[in-house]
């Protein structure tokens, strides 16, 4: 959390990069190939961002440490989020009450198992289900080194570039899914927002966009603000720009929600994302992170629930 403070301080939203085309954009594990799901892929951009890295590849230490590869002296870990599905029967209710802070978030509640409160689903049985997330440590392919390591980067290389389609074809998808979402969108005007006693999106032409992917990246935003709408997932809606007090706060925490919301559809996507550095964020980010440094997991609990209820991801090619 100091990391993401100092970087904000310095007026850089880390997150946020074009898409690469040499890779494919997603975060992948260096052995598998399989890509980081849910909220990881900012987790990972982050520490890129911070490595000065190029390469979203990463890997555990044991699977690394099986193969001869090790991280380098002085390297750093990040920390993904791993689900665990918890689920207690009624009888076990009964006798021992609710066990939600044991398992693999007992050590006082951890905050990733906290940001995930309220997100477990009812099991086939009756009882109580739900889910937290246990934190599980990676290193970048930068940070490693070993006889292995550079023609495993030059193998997921290959297979991005195999598996990249073409830019027509990415831009397609991303109208079909945008469109799909039923939230009606009227173009004209000067502004992009989300308005939630219309329940609508407004956008500027389509013309005025510098490019497609600025269309569909601030489509993807404004889609992520309805999602919080009464009848979905429910958040607070209520701030503005420039209010102060609470309204100053759920309006800063809502931006950060459809900002990392963005990123998060913008890599399943394929078309990155295209949100301006605004002062005015940054400065409203800050102040809440400084207050409460838990906020980012809860925020990126959020962004991951909106995310999915818009685009969800193919468990077939996902890793974390």
């Amino acid at each position: 959390m100091t990391s993401l403070i100092t970087l904000l301080e310095a007026g850089t939203s880390p997150w946020r990069r074009e898409w690469d085309d040499a890779t494919g954009g997603h975060q992948v594990n260096l052995l598998s190939g399989r890509r980081y799901c849910g909220a990881n892929p900012v987790l990972l951009s982050l520490g890129m961002h911070l490595r000065g890295s190029a390469l979203p590849y990463w890997c555990g230490f044991g699977e690394a440490k099986a193969l001869g590869i090790f991280p380098r002296k002085g390297s750093k870990a990040v920390h993904v989020l791993r689900p665990q599905l918890h689920h207690h029967s009624e009888s076990e209710l009964a006798g021992a009450g609710s066990a939600a802070g044991t398992g693999d978030c007992a050590a006082g509640k951890s905050a990733a198992g906290e940001a995930a409160a309220g997100d477990g689903a009812a099991g086939e049985g009756p009882g109580r289900s739900w889910v937290s997330y246990r934190p599980v440590a990676v290193f970048n392919a930068a940070d490693l080194e070993g006889e292995a390591i550079e023609a495993l980067i030059e193998k997921r290389r290959q297979a991005a570039e195999l598996s990249q389609r073409p830019e027509p074809e990415r831009l397609a998808a991303a109208e079909a899914v945008l469109n799909s979402w039923p939230v009606p969108v009227s173009f004209g005007g000067d502004r992009a927002c989300y308005l939630p006693a219309a329940d609508r999106i407004a956008l500027p032409d389509r013309a005025a966009f510098h490019s497609a992917t600025a269309l569909y990246a601030t489509w993807a935003h404004e889609a992520i603000h309805s999602s919080g709408h009464s009848s979905r997932l429910a958040r607070d809606l209520s701030g503005g720009m420039g209010a102060d007090g609470d309204g100053g706060r759920a309006y800063a925490r809502e931006e950060l929600v459809a900002e990392l919301g963005a990123v998060l559809l913008g890599h399943r996507l394929e078309i990155g994302t295209a949100m301006a550095n605004h002062a005015a964020y940054l400065g409203h980010w800050l102040e809440l992170l400084r207050e409460s440094p838990r906020l980012l997991l809860q925020v990126l609990n959020d962004a991951r629930r909106a995310a999915d209820l818009i685009c969800p991801e193919d468990p077939e090619v996902l890793a974390i």
